[in-house]
């Protein structure tokens, strides 16, 4: 066994595939270690999706028309999906401000030190991300649940299309997280990554299916909310919920919503995947 261990270790170097991998969970467990000793990130991280849950249920509940009906519980089940979608792709902001905090403080220039993959940090770090948001979905979840959520209200559903769901939306967050890294790479300043994470993410959330029916709106509006990668997700997670959704659209996206959300997502991943690593290596040059 012995033998085995050590040749194995002798390997794993020279593999770039598996010395990235290997690279990628060390930083991942360290940015996961840094979040559970600064556990105020975590609940603040917390309580904007509640709130939203919250007021847009009580709030904007009985006076939007999903389908024709101002039913507030269709409202709530036709919610809940986007309120989903949009906690994970505001997790960005984070992302980005973290990274850009690692720059500032040289942190990355240490990294650059160490015989590790160059793109092993950004890995590390968008992998770590995704599961606090991971948590933030599972805690949020619960609260839905608490204010009258229920999936299976427009059409039968089962556990494993619900998991699917929640599957499509972390890996939108996931793919997020990369435009976030790049933000956090081309700027100066946390702060700075914070503002220009987030100035993207309210046209690109609230432009959408995610709070409102597209029917109603103007109709060079409603193509770019259809074809919006976030209502792609938002609607695929509303069809393996077995939640009211877009039934009225003809846009590719809305009919076909669990492959659109799986393509934008992967082609999000591969471009900026691409082009963050490409500039952490110049300014780890």
């Amino acid at each position: 066994m012995s033998a085995v261990t050590d040749a194995v270790v002798a390997v794993a170097p020279g593999n770039p595939i598996t010395r990235s991998v290997r690279d990628s969970l060390i930083v991942a467990k360290r940015n996961l270690i840094r979040m559970s000793r600064i556990p105020e990130m975590v609940i603040f991280g917390l309580i904007q999706p509640i709130m939203f849950v919250v007021l847009f249920t009580y709030v904007f509940g009985g006076s939007m028309r999903i389908g024709g009906s101002t039913s507030a519980e269709s409202y709530k089940n036709f919610l809940m999906a986007g309120i989903f979608a949009q906690t994970v792709t505001f997790a960005t902001a984070s992302s980005g401000a973290g990274i850009a905090d690692d720059m500032h403080k040289g942190l990355i220039d240490r990294f650059r030190s160490l015989p590790m993959a160059r793109g092993a940090v950004l890995t590390g770090r968008t992998l770590a991300d995704m599961v606090q948001t991971a948590l933030t979905l599972l805690v949020l979840a619960g609260v839905a649940l608490l204010v009258g959520w229920r999936v299976g209200t427009y059409h039968d559903t089962d556990a494993g299309r619900v998991l699917a769901a929640f599957g499509l939306l972390l890996l939108l967050g996931y793919a997020f997280t990369w435009i976030g890294a790049l933000i956090g790479l081309s700027v100066r300043t946390p702060e700075a990554a914070t503002s220009g994470g987030l100035v993207w993410l309210f046209p690109v959330t609230f432009i959408s299916s995610a709070f409102v029916d597209t029917t109603y709106m103007t109709p060079w509006l409603r193509h770019i909310a259809e074809w919006n990668p976030f209502s792609a997700t938002v609607e695929a997670a509303r069809v393996l919920f077995g939640s009211p959704g877009q039934s009225h659209s003809t846009a590719w996206p809305m009919q076909h919503p669990v492959w659109a959300s799986l393509i934008y997502s992967v082609l999000i991943v591969v471009v900026f995947r691409t082009l963050a690593v490409r500039r952490y290596r110049r300014a780890a040059g």
